[in-house]
């Protein structure tokens, strides 16, 4: 089943990309606040209903990642089965397996050089973090996977498949169906070392183990780009202060120390409650830049550990709208029942 009448001069094949973070949801913060994993299976079977939506939206080809942790396989054998010998082919990048986050970099780089109209992805913020800096300007549907989600949607992946095969196929006008989100950059010493969808927080602990940022007993700065009353993770500590959204030209700055005499007790991980002592904070605009007011520390972005930096480092975080372009689902289905686009003549 697909829709009849595609827009004429569209060249073929139409690709999207589908971007499965085998590791997501399943880190530390997930592990010592007994919350629940998100299993391989249930990766596997969004990823086959979005192929259902994509059919059905005409859609010719679909590319994923390889990987080792059982996303692939399943999906590999799926397309030999009745079912999946009706749904569009699946193509995997020709890329190295590292079980690192390059090998999310590099599959994104690859299926940008395939000429995929869209992506989708499934993760959380880290994931969605990392496939945002490689993917620029291509659509991008976000399903929530992962540890901390305060950025991808908690939504029915046949819904975000349709969204997204709606866009590829250009039955929906982009620029009508999709919202530029904004980020955090990070220099140092003159040089982009990272960005962030949601949060960059500065840690005062020099000791990396684990990536993922759970003891919050050493963070002493946090930087929004928005902050939501339903957070879960570090932005979650801003939501309750000083709530911003995510289409207000601005974020949020905060300063805090252990002894200050305003404390709030915030959800940091699923399950996990943290008090941290609140200096002071500020409205960050957009085109601001501040640095960190320690000297010494490690920035996480988005719950993540990414940077070092010492005195003699020179460090910059600027705030911008020129993040990934989201697809608005709500807003693509709503155009799609104005239009009629998913009626057809008999």
């Amino acid at each position: 089943m697909r829709l009849q009448n595609p827009p004429k001069n569209l060249n073929r094949p139409i690709r999207v990309g589908i971007l499965a973070n085998p590791a997501s949801g399943r880190d530390i913060r997930r592990v010592i606040s007994k919350a629940s994993v998100f299993p391989t299976a249930e990766k596997c079977n969004m990823i086959q209903r979005l192929l259902g939506a994509l059919t059905v939206c005409g859609v010719d080809e679909a590319w994923m990642m390889p990987d080792k942790g059982g996303i692939a396989s399943v999906i590999k054998r799926f397309g030999q089965t009745p079912e999946g010998k009706r749904q569009l082919p699946v193509y995997f990048t020709d890329t190295d397996i590292m079980e690192t986050p390059e090998d999310t970099r590099l599959s994104v780089r690859a299926m940008v050089a395939a000429g995929i109209r869209a992506i989708i992805v499934l993760g959380g913020d880290g994931t969605h973090r990392l496939v945002a800096e490689e993917c620029g300007d291509i659509p991008m549907a976000t399903l929530s996977t992962g540890t901390n989600n305060s950025f991808p949607e908690m939504r029915e992946a046949t819904l975000s498949g349709l969204a997204a095969g709606l866009v590829a196929t250009e039955r929906l006008n982009r620029d009508d169906v999709t919202r530029g989100e904004k980020r955090l950059l990070v220099e140092v010493n003159g040089e982009t070392r990272g960005m962030a969808l949601v949060d960059a927080c500065i840690s005062a602990d020099m000791f990396v183990a684990a990536k993922a940022v759970w003891q919050v007993e050493q963070l002493r700065e946090l930087y929004v780009t928005f902050a939501s009353s339903e957070a879960i993770g570090l932005s979650s500590i801003a939501s309750l202060v000083h709530p911003v959204g995510r289409d207000e030209d601005h974020g949020l700055g905060m300063q805090m120390d252990p002894e200050a005499n305003q404390k709030v007790i915030a959800p940091v991980a699923p399950g996990l409650f943290a008090q941290l002592g609140i200096e002071r904070w500020d409205e960050l605009h957009l085109g601001s830049t501040w640095t960190p007011t320690i000297d010494r520390g490690v920035i996480a972005l988005d719950g993540e550990r990414e940077i070092e930096f010492r005195a003699v480092d020179k460090v910059r975080l600027s705030l911008d709208r020129l993040g990934p372009r989201v697809i608005d689902v709500s807003k693509a289905l709503g155009a799609a029942a104005k239009h009629g686009i998913m009626i057809q003549s008999c």
